[in-house]
């Protein structure tokens, strides 16, 4: 029979090729030379619908991947198989198939230039002798005569990098290293520039043009994974490049390590198999290791004068300004620090809720497109979530303003990546966002646009809330302070001054078992620390301990750093992510924040001869979402780490701090917020202490260090409280409790105060 199947016994086929047959590899195949006794062995990457020529032959064309010279630029033939040969092969043959044909004709291909394949085709018939054998990877249950109705995955074949050769067409995959959004070209295109990285320490700049915007790339940051199908390749300057043509098609996935992996792409028919998702995870742990990720997303709260940016924020706004630049007006749910200008357009050009637009008049920006970015921006969809890059915040002020102000500018081009990206709804940033947004107070916003310019004074107990204790009445400080201590007050009076000014700074480490209180380590110290425990690698005889498994590989660094990560088990299974604790040893501050951002805890370790242990209480015992967690050095005795396989045993861990803490001997450090207030009320003056958890800003002081809008929301509290340049006669009225006590040392006694059971009003 020409078309023969043959079985693969125990690596063996069952029927043997003939012994005179030798394998030929396509890099050898040239026109004119004897080809009888071999054979070409490949795998059937791509395949045409049977048809016939003009004679009424049937003709049938597939080609073929070498599997053993993948950077070989001659690493695919097109296979042209003609009468009846053609119909037996179209019944049977798929993608994946390993093909065998002996008995072939070489032939000068004449699309080889076009397809990027070898210079010479095979041509094949029965009337020439030829013989095919294919091994069928997915045994059937149909007849051959149904088969070619069966729809069947392909199997793809993909190029690393530095295998890339000029005139190829290929497939494969790339972290991405920059990416320009896609931007309308000169003609009436779309086009988006990505550079791509891979293990193979390649680079590739791909220039992808494509007519209908949703076919190119869905990229939105640094990092991001890319799969590429069909792409030419082209050599310029001495470099390679990738570039679209027919058939071209793209994957997208976030490169997050343990985020899930959930292609984007505009397409309705794609193939991923189980392989492919473990090439993902793969790609996504060397990216975190070799590539350098956009910095944090900068919130309007943070902007500063002449700061080019990206920005995450949804769209509430947009008009036509003129022929060369469009309004967008957008927000983020933070204020902008500094007056910012407002694009003068008449109401009536101006797209948007109009109630919405009013409330958000002191939190929303104008951002002036230009050029390029015109027909993009004109587009959008009002509510949408948009992420601007290389936003530049420029300074300004008009002839007749004493004060300057923030202009807001996507200038034209495409330099440094400017451009509008459109995210959608499922993004993981759009989710934070949309969650945030909506707990924005819009009406408390009303009073935002100037501290300074709010009616304050007047009323007593507008600011602060007094949350037990109403039968107390209100005491002069002059009677406090004649007063014996310890004793509990109700007053009414001003805050003149605090300290510290620098808000941060208030933020200490309080242990309530001794009392001490300690400053917040840098998070220097925690890199330093973190880096001399990696120079002990982690012991392979403490990895898949009973209640946890274990993974370990070789950083690309100088010092070829071990890394270990150890997860926990909760009933010998591992959990979601999002309810899992880590054990890491060898990791840098730079992957342990990444994977703070997807695992409920994580926790530094170190490899002794018999166990695990923590690192020295300078560092952080346990790290969780933002917040870096402490133990006391005087009042800790820390037990063994293999103490939380207890939590780990119960049916629903919820690792907290405090449980943790517990099982591991370690004496929780709270921290809290120490603040000096001056208070005067007309009748003296008193220095009174904060030492409030969350009460009194009712902000989380463990959260405040690192997060931009707290510290914001907090910044404006106090310049509500205390509005900065305004004369003692001018400040508002407080009400509050404070409490007298007793500090007595060897030499002297001295009475103190501090406020208590007070809260700011949820309005301020």
């Amino acid at each position: 029979m020409p078309v023969q199947l043959l079985k693969i016994i125990k690596d063996q086929s069952e029927i043997p090729l003939p012994r005179h047959l030798q394998k030929e590899h396509l890099k050898h195949l040239q026109e004119g030379y004897d080809h009888t006794n071999k054979y070409i062995q490949g795998i059937v990457v791509l395949s045409y619908p049977l048809t016939k020529l003009g004679d009424g032959t049937d003709f049938f064309k597939i080609v073929l991947q070498d599997l053993d010279d993948l950077c070989s630029r001659i690493s695919s033939i097109n296979v042209l198989i003609h009468g009846k040969m053609a119909q037996d092969c179209a019944k049977v043959i798929r993608h994946g198939d390993t093909f065998i044909v002996a008995g072939f004709k070489v032939v000068e291909s004449p699309t080889a230039r076009e397809d990027g394949r070898h210079g010479c085709h095979l041509e094949v018939s029965e009337e020439a002798g030829s013989t095919i054998y294919y091994i069928d990877t997915k045994p059937r249950t149909t007849t051959a005569s149904e088969a070619t109705s069966i729809a069947v995955a392909p199997q793809y074949v993909y190029t690393p990098l530095n295998c890339l050769k000029d005139g190829t067409i290929v497939n494969l995959y790339g972290v991405v290293k920059f990416f320009k959004p896609p931007y309308v070209s000169k003609g009436t295109d779309y086009c988006s520039v990505v550079t791509l990285v891979d293990p193979s320490n390649v680079k590739l700049t791909c220039t992808l043009f494509n007519g209908n915007l949703d076919s190119l790339p869905k990229i939105y940051k640094i990092g991001d994974i890319v799969r590429f199908h069909r792409i030419k390749i082209r050599q310029y300057n001495g470099q390679m490049q990738g570039i679209t043509g027919a058939g071209f098609a793209s994957l997208t996935f976030d490169g997050t390590v343990g985020a899930p992996v959930v292609p984007r792409t505009s397409s309705r028919a794609y193939t991923f198999t189980d392989e492919e998702h473990k090439t993902i995870e793969e790609l996504r742990v060397w990216a975190a290791r070799n590539v350098s990720t956009s910095g944090p997303a900068v919130k309007l709260s943070s902007v500063q004068p002449m700061l080019f940016f990206d920005l995450t924020c949804q769209l509430v706004g947009k008009a036509k300004v003129d022929g060369s630049s469009f309004l967008l007006k957008v927000w983020d749910g933070t204020k902008c620090p500094y007056p910012s200008w407002k694009v003068p357009v008449e109401a009536k050009d101006l797209e948007g809720e109009k109630v919405l637009l009013r409330q958000l008049r002191h939190l929303s920006v104008d951002i002036l497109v230009y050029d390029n970015h015109v027909q993009l921006a004109t587009s959008l969809k009002i509510g949408s979530f948009l992420r601007i890059y290389s936003i530049h915040a420029k300074q300004a002020s008009a002839d007749n303003e004493a004060v300057s102000h923030i202009e807001f500018h996507l200038h034209g081009g495409t330099c440094y990546g400017r451009g509008i990206g459109i995210l959608p709804e499922n993004n993981l940033d759009v989710k934070e966002l949309k969650a945030f947004l909506e707990s924005v107070d819009l009406a408390g916003s009303q009073n935002m646009e100037s501290m300074t310019s709010v009616e304050l004074g007047g009323t007593s107990g507008d600011f602060t809330v007094l949350t037990d204790h109403q039968d107390l009445n209100n005491t002069e400080l002059r009677t406090i302070m004649n007063s014996t201590a310890p004793q509990q007050y109700r007053i009414r009076a001003k805050l003149r001054t605090y300290k510290p000014q620098k808000l941060h700074q208030s933020v200490k480490l309080h242990c309530s078992k001794c009392n001490s209180l300690q400053e917040v380590p840098d998070g220097d110290d925690f890199d330093f620390i973190l880096q001399d425990s990696a120079i002990t690698a982690p012991n392979p005889e403490l990895q898949n301990a009973s209640w946890y498994d274990s993974v370990m590989w070789t950083a690309q660094d100088q010092k070829q750093r071990k890394i270990a990560i150890h997860f926990v088990r909760n009933d010998e299974l591992l959990q979601q992510p999002e309810h899992t604790l880590l054990m890491i040893e060898g990791g840098t501050l730079k992957e342990f924040w990444k994977l703070t951002k997807r695992f409920k805890c994580v926790i530094p370790v170190k490899s002794t001869e018999d166990d695990l242990e923590l690192l020295d209480l300078s560092a952080p015992f346990l790290l969780q979402g933002n917040v870096k967690y402490y133990g006391c050095k005087q009042c800790s005795a820390p037990r063994p780490i293999k103490n939380l396989r207890f939590i780990a045993a119960e049916e629903h861990p919820s690792w907290e701090p405090t449980e943790i803490a517990q099982v591991l001997g370690i004496e929780l450090l709270q921290y809290v917020f120490i603040m000096k207030f001056t208070l005067v009320d007309g009748t003296g003056a008193i220095n009174a202490y904060l030492f409030d958890y969350e009460k009194f800003f009712q902000i989380p002081a463990s959260e405040i260090l690192t997060n931009s809008f707290l510290q914001e929301k907090m910044q404006m509290t106090m310049n509500t409280l205390c509005p900065p340049g305004r004369k003692l006669g001018d400040l508002p009225w407080l009400e509050c409790f404070i409490k007298s006590y007793n500090v007595r040392d060897a030499t002297k006694h001295q009475v103190y105060y501090q406020i208590f059971d007070t809260t700011v009003a949820e309005d301020v």
